[in-house]
């Protein structure tokens, strides 16, 4: 009887093995594949989800989500060897892995370290599947909800340059403006200033390209209250223009100030979160735009 159990018990962590090591193979990369919906719990996959598929594109590249998982990176692939398997209860298991990157071709670089990392797994309708990685799924929880919160923040900024500021530019089919945020402090729960340095631009559509018709630079400092739950921008001290542009900059920007004279006074700076933020625009609105142009400058591609 005692020899029957113990085979019982061999068998069942050899299968919890087996099927931890074909987890594996849906850890995500840089994206996260349609096919791994199939092999996690569905809370757990609509927290990548969000991550890899609703939050903006630059942030797996400002973040680097392989942090947080197991991946191949650079040309290399992720081998993984499931050392144990415990299962804590009827439907929860957790298996130990040590994961080592070797090169496409199959061959190890000599220098590559092995790294032990957990995988959680729960048991979903008699099917095991991935519940978290590395207890990280609250980390990308919090992320997204930091996220969120720099939107709704970033989407009122946008709200207010469009209808208090685009209003008195010669107007096109599209004001899109360009935000370049230098220092945010919270005043309290209810009030937080934004320092910025602000691009407001109206265009037109031809065909699949965006052509500026007008626009102009909005910087200084927001003040935003959360009306209704919702960030509002109830002020803007703007900075003057003229001979009154500088002192009236380090005035409102003070301990700011070097920070956003980098900012505004880098055009390479500005045009790459330019076309960052009209990748962004075009995408969540699903445009058919793929350049922008200037006028008398080449159209740059989205």
């Amino acid at each position: 009887m005692a020899a029957s159990i113990f085979v019982a018990c061999v068998n069942k962590e050899k299968q919890l093995k087996e099927r931890a090591a074909e987890l594996c193979q849906y850890i995500p990369d840089h994206e996260l594949s349609e096919k791994s919906k199939d092999f996690m719990t569905a809370d757990f996959y609509s927290v990548l989800d969000t991550l890899f598929n609703h939050l903006p594109e630059h942030e797996a590249m400002d973040h680097e989500w392989l942090y947080y998982f197991v991946t191949g990176n650079g040309g290399t692939i992720a081998d993984y060897e499931v050392v144990s398997v415990n299962q804590t209860d009827a439907t929860h298991a957790i298996a130990t892995i040590k994961v080592r990157q070797k090169w496409e071709d199959g061959s190890f670089d000599e220098n590559s370290d092995i790294e032990e990392h957990r995988l959680y797994m729960q048991k979903v309708n008699g099917q095991w599947l991935i519940s978290d990685f590395d207890e990280h799924k609250q980390d990308c929880i919090r992320h997204i909800e930091i996220n969120r919160k720099e939107q709704a923040m970033r989407e009122a900024m946008s709200n207010y340059l469009v209808n208090e500021i685009g209003v008195h530019y010669l107007k096109g089919q599209l004001c899109i403006p360009t935000l370049l945020i230098v220092a945010t402090e919270e005043k309290d729960s209810t009030e937080t200033l934004v320092w910025c340095d602000c691009w407001v631009d109206w265009y037109n559509v031809a065909g699949d390209t965006l052509k500026t018709v007008s626009g102009g630079n909005h910087s200084g400092c927001m003040t935003i209250h959360q009306q209704d739950g919702k960030p509002v921008v109830t002020a803007f001290e703007q900075t003057l223009d003229g001979a009154a542009f500088m002192p009236s900059a380090k005035r409102i920007f003070g301990d700011h100030y070097d920070i956003f004279q980098n900012m505004n006074s880098n055009q390479d700076v500005r045009e790459a979160a330019r076309k960052e933020q009209l990748q962004e625009y075009v995408r969540r609105r699903q445009l058919n735009i793929h350049y922008y142009q200037d006028f008398g400058h080449d159209a740059v591609s989205l």
